[in-house]
């Protein structure tokens, strides 16, 4: 799953959605991103096997996980139409990107759901997959979204598991590995191929500089 590669592919219809919130400040938009990841965390931290049958958390963390993503990829466009892309706007995106990943992926590693030894790995995995990223760009190479795990990947990731979550608590003799969870395995997969990523990007960075 490399998703970040298809960001040509989605880039039109992209373009044609941002001209409905050219009135919005980009800046704006990337905050309303940030407050919806907010928002997705806070009802992943409050979601409970014992109690998700009934009060759906995981489904309202899922559509603002979505309203994160869809607003964290117009915002960009929005700039691009309205010729206000700038070096401060693009460090506040890819600022907000940050914490809004925190708060998804914390909110979830902190959960009842979650063991926090894997959250903790599952954290550090995404956050040095970002920076090698970026990093790559500030030694004066191109921005790196290679590898196995990028940002796209994770949101659909947590757009798609937590509903399956939903359902398998109907079917309580289905059993994962190792006695973890759907969500659990998810964020060891996050923690694995997280860190594998940045190596990736850490490696084909150091070929070229």
């Amino acid at each position: 799953m490399v998703l970040d590669k298809k960001r040509e592919d989605v880039d039109p219809l992209l373009s044609k959605v941002a001209k409905y919130f050219t009135f919005f400040h980009p800046n704006v938009l990337s905050g309303v991103s940030l407050f919806f990841a907010f928002l997705a965390g806070l009802f992943f931290f409050f979601s409970s096997a014992e109690l998700e049958l009934s009060n759906f958390y995981l489904y309202v963390a899922v559509f603002f996980v979505f309203l994160n993503g869809f607003f964290d990829a117009v915002d960009g466009k929005v700039a691009k139409l309205t010729n206000k892309t700038s070096k401060k706007g693009d460090f506040l995106d890819h600022a907000v990107d940050r914490y809004a990943d925190v708060f998804m992926v914390g909110g979830l590693a902190l959960s009842s759901w979650c063991d926090l030894r894997i959250g903790f790995f599952a954290v550090i995995g995404m956050l040095l997959t970002s920076y090698m990223g970026t990093q790559a760009q500030a030694v004066g190479y191109k921005r790196d979204y290679s590898g196995l795990l990028g940002r796209a990947d994770r949101l659909v990731l947590l757009m798609v598991t937590p509903l399956i979550q939903h359902i398998l608590l109907h079917y309580n003799f289905f059993k994962l590995p190792l006695g973890l969870n759907l969500l659990e395995w998810v964020l060891v997969y996050f923690a694995v191929m997280g860190n594998v990523t940045a190596i990736q990007r850490f490696y084909s960075t150091l070929k070229v500089i």
